[in-house]
């Protein structure tokens, strides 16, 4: 009975140990992004340092959309720098964009990013949302995702001209 004991004993402390080897494992790698969006032109030949600081001085929450093309054809353009506090080590992860404007996160678009360089912990991509797919003046929020795990978000709006309609019906000889 002594010796069933000890090894019901001896049980319980080895799963216990794998349990918390198990959970440290996957806190160890505690990967993380923070992620930066801008409107404003990125010079060229910035060294990551650089436009770490140049991203982050010129952040914005609110994407104007642009003008020079009619209502139906404007989208919202940006440059997405996504820093990771360790190289993500797979090659490709995910942007997630969601609507929250009414509550919970409602799916709108998935931007799939491929890595040529494993080492590297920082990205500059480009950002193009469609109206078509995008509405204006909604609340936003967007996820990284690697390996399906969430390592990042940030909460944008994305501002613009709302379709007028003028509420007047008009009806032709030919169509009564």
């Amino acid at each position: 009975m002594r010796i069933m004991s000890r090894w019901v004993g001896l049980g319980a402390v080895i799963s216990a140990v794998l349990s918390l080897t198990a959970v440290s494992v996957g806190e160890a790698r505690g990967l993380k992004a923070t992620v930066v969006l801008t409107q404003a032109a990125i010079p060229k030949n910035l060294s990551e340092r650089a436009l770490l600081g140049f991203a982050k001085g010129h952040q914005t929450k609110r994407l104007q959309e642009t003008t020079g093309e009619p209502l139906a054809d404007r989208k919202w353009t940006a440059n997405m720098v996504i820093q990771f506090n360790a190289p993500p080590g797979d090659l490709e992860f995910s942007v997630l964009f969601y609507d929250v404007h009414d509550g919970p996160r409602r799916f709108v678009e998935d931007m799939s990013t491929y890595v040529n360089d494993r080492t590297q912990k920082t990205y500059l991509q480009r950002v193009n949302l469609p109206r078509k797919r995008f509405k204006p003046n909604r609340e936003m929020e967007l996820v990284v995702v690697v390996r399906r795990e969430e390592v990042g978000r940030l909460k944008f709006a994305v501002l613009g001209e709302e379709e007028r309609r003028s509420g007047q019906v008009s009806f032709s000889d030919e169509e009564r």
